[in-house]
């Protein structure tokens, strides 16, 4: 694909074509998938980090600069998430080793929850279906279907009739969505 019509999509996708989006992702997807493995030696974080960086494009896309290529973008864009992931990791080590250090003694602790726990646990439940309720059916109807029924990808795909690539990106923006509803309701609390 040359850089012409990468432009015209990307041109598209800053209207908001969704056809636009779920091409650049599934042109992109392979190499920056690739580019990550190389880098985090981890299939898992890979797709995590791939899928956080198109969607965190996707997000930005305005901010695109047409000087430079569409994939040099993406894989800076990669790089920060990589450090903020690797930094965030760092701190927990150092927050477990430091604790570890502090405690010598053994606790046994009981992990079933108590009443109170239960009744906060469904409350939030509930507050939380709540919230993915108020978001556009598309977006709730995944979220439903990956963690609710448990469904995988393909199941999803299969469901909605949406290709693998659209069902990726939808259910990152209903998460994000998601998100920003309960952050913005527990910050007006």
């Amino acid at each position: 694909m040359d850089e012409i019509n990468i432009q015209r999509t990307i041109d598209e996708a800053k209207q908001n074509d969704q056809r636009a989006f779920a091409f650049l992702f599934d042109t992109f997807w392979d190499y920056l998938y690739g580019y990550l493995l190389k880098k985090t030696q981890n299939d898992h974080l890979a797709e995590e980090l791939a899928l956080k960086t198109l969607a965190r494009a996707f997000d930005k896309i305005d901010s695109y600069n047409p000087d430079f290529e569409f994939k040099t973008w993406l894989v800076s864009i990669s790089k920060n998430l990589q450090i903020d992931h690797f930094r965030k990791e760092n701190k927990e080590s150092q927050l477990k080793i430091t604790s570890m250090e502090n405690n010598d003694y053994k606790t046994i602790v009981d992990e079933n929850p108590s009443p109170e726990d239960l009744l906060i646990t469904n409350q939030n439940l509930k507050e939380l279906l709540h919230k993915i309720k108020e978001l556009k059916p598309t977006y709730s109807r995944v979220l439903r279907l990956r963690y609710f029924e448990e469904l995988s990808y393909k199941e999803i795909c299969d469901q909605t009739q949406f290709p693998l690539s659209t069902v990726k990106v939808t259910l990152l923006r209903a998460k994000k969505l998601l998100a920003q509803k309960i952050n913005d309701n527990g910050s007006q609390s």
